[in-house]
Formats: structure tokens, C-alpha cells, sequence
């Protein structure tokens, strides 16, 4: 399986991952989310399992069209044990979850579209409050479960998203790199290009490939505008474990966005050419989406930046 997603990734300079699904279920009006599990009951109901659907087909669509491959994350992002428990939903919600992907997958029409499926985790509290992050060793107690129901969902690769705080993240690598899965290591950063704990990226980067039997296939940041990376800042040799980037639309600060009434969104062609030059002067493959994006902002990077200039 490792040598799969490897692969996935050396034979293409540029995939596409999945834009802002919470969100736009959130604002678009046709589904209720789950207060503590957000979207991923949707999956139980005709209509949120419609919602998913044209979400995630817009995207399928924008890869099939430009002829690039495309990552999709299962909607398991606060998926866990204790989550789960709390909500006195069914245990199984995780590999259902999987499984739903699957099926949206197994269903496209068209030969050859490249897609792979993503098993999703969140950190434990508030993904802006790093000083809520847990120790190493309680992460990886506290993340197993959610780990071990996405492996038997059938997942193609793991991901931690939204992280804030790297001890916390360690954890998380611990409790993936004995599945067999390849996984990834996603953080949240501020404007200075660190993680929310304070850490630098490459610092944080190190811990984690010092601290693992297994390293991470790679790690990205998601949750935070292109700009913030500040990547003429950053030492060269990030960029070999830096392996892609979910940004949000608006670069305003975290508090800001979490506290807007209305959506937030730059302007789309100046987020697509930041995003763009990540992956053509720093070689950052993966580019996607996170809060205020949507299929234009894919659209954009997946053209190359020809579209929406008028």
C-alpha cells in the first residue's frame, strides 16, 4: 500500500485534493451538522448523503476534466471515541464513513480518473487552541480507535488535519505508523509561518521523523491562507517532506474567520496563483481547499490559472 500512494505521487507534479466540505454543507442551508460530529452522520440520511455527493462529484468532475488525480477524505474529521460515544451514534461510523467513500468512488463513469481516499482525523479539543493539545502518549491512546476503525474502513492513506500542536501530533504519527498505511501529518499555522504552538514547521518536522519507526509519507499545512506559509522564509530543506497544502480563501487571522457572520473570501485568482507557486517554485504536489473555498478555487489551481482571468 505504501508503495501504491508513492507511486500516486511520483508519477504526478500536481494532485488535487478535495476544497471545503464542512463549510459549505454548513452555509449551504440543505443539512443540519452534527454539533460535536459535524458532517459525517450525513452519511445515515438520504438527504446529507446527497449534500456529500454533489460536493464531492464537483470535485471528481474538475479532476476528470483537467486530467489530474485527486485525494478525497472521508467525513471523519471529529470522528472520535469519545465523540462518538458522546453522540450515542453507531460505533461503526468511521468505516461507514470509509466504505461511503468507496462507493462514491466505485461509482464514476469515467475510465481512468484517479482517485484516492483519504481516513481523516482531527485533533482531540479546539484545532486554534494549541495549549488544549494533548502529550504524545496521550495522543496516541486517545486517536488509536478512530486510527484502527479507518484502517478496517479500507482507507488508501491516513490524515491528521487541522493540527495545532506538534507534541499532540506526535501522538497521532505514533498511533498511525503501525497500521501499514501510508499517512500524512497536516498542521494549522499563523501568519508567521509556525505552527499555532509556536513551533517552526521544520522543527516540527524533525520531532516527528526523529521520533517515529516510521516517518509520515509527508506532511501539509490545511486551515491557513497561502500567504501564511511565508515560504521564501522557510529552509530549503522543508520542502522535501512538505507535500501539499489545503488553504483557506481569506487571509484573515483564525479568530477573525471563526468569529465572521459572512463568508470570507480574497479574491480567487490572487489564492490560486499563491497556491500555484507553492507547487511550481517549492515543489509542494498536493493543493486543495479549506474554509471559504469552493469548486472555483479548484477549478483555478487545476487549470493552471487560466480560468477566471477575464
Amino acid at each position: 500500500m505504501m508503495g501504491n500512494i508513492e507511486q500516486f505521487l511520483q508519477k504526478n507534479q500536481l494532485v488535487l485534493m478535495e476544497a471545503s466540505v464542512v463549510e459549505q454543507l454548513r452555509r449551504s442551508g440543505e443539512v443540519h451538522l452534527h454539533k460535536t460530529l459535524a458532517n459525517a452522520p450525513l452519511i445515515y440520511e438520504e438527504a446529507g448523503r446527497a449534500a456529500l455527493n454533489k460536493i464531492y462529484q464537483s470535485y471528481i468532475d474538475i479532476a476528470v476534466e483537467a486530467d489530474l488525480p485527486i485525494l478525497l477524505c472521508a467525513p471523519t474529521w471529529r470522528g472520535s471515541w469519545s465523540r462518538v460515544c458522546d453522540a450515542n451514534i453507531q460505533q461503526g461510523i468511521n468505516i461507514d464513513a470509509a466504505r461511503y467513500m468507496q462507493k462514491l468512488r466505485d461509482a464514476q463513469t469515467e475510465d481512468g480518473v484517479a482517485i484516492k481516499i483519504g481516513g481523516m482525523i482531527g485533533c482531540k479539543n479546539d484545532c486554534y487552541r494549541p495549549d488544549e493539545g494533548l502529550s504524545a502518549a496521550e495522543g496516541r491512546r486517545f486517536h488509536t480507535w478512530q486510527v484502527e476503525q479507518l484502517v478496517q474502513g479500507g482507507v488508501d492513506f491516513l490524515i491528521a488535519a487541522t493540527l495545532p500542536n506538534v507534541k499532540e501530533a506526535l501522538g497521532i504519527a505514533r498511533a498511525m505508523e503501525g497500521t501499514g498505511l501510508p499517512y500524512v501529518i497536516s498542521f494549522v499555522i499563523s501568519r508567521d509561518g509556525r505552527v499555532l504552538d509556536g513551533c517552526s514547521l521544520s522543527d516540527a518536522v524533525e520531532l516527528i521523523d526523529t521520533n517515529v519507526e516510521h516517518r509520515p509519507l509527508g506532511y501539509m499545512v490545511n486551515c491557513a491562507h497561502p500567504s501564511f506559509l511565508c515560504p521564501e522564509e522557510q529552509p530549503a530543506a522543508l520542502f522535501d517532506r512538505l507535500i501539499g497544502y489545503q488553504a483557506n480563501a481569506s487571509s484573515l487571522d483564525h479568530c477573525d474567520l471563526d468569529e465572521a457572520g459572512q463568508l470570507e473570501v480574497d479574491d480567487v485568482a490572487e489564492w490560486g496563483d499563491l497556491m500555484l507557486a507553492l507547487n511550481r517554485r517549492y515543489g509542494v504536489q498536493i493543493l486543495g481547499g479549506c474554509c471559504g473555498t469552493n469548486g472555483d478555487h479548484l477549478q483555478y489551481v487545476a487549470s493552471g490559472g487560466e480560468t477566471c482571468r477575464g
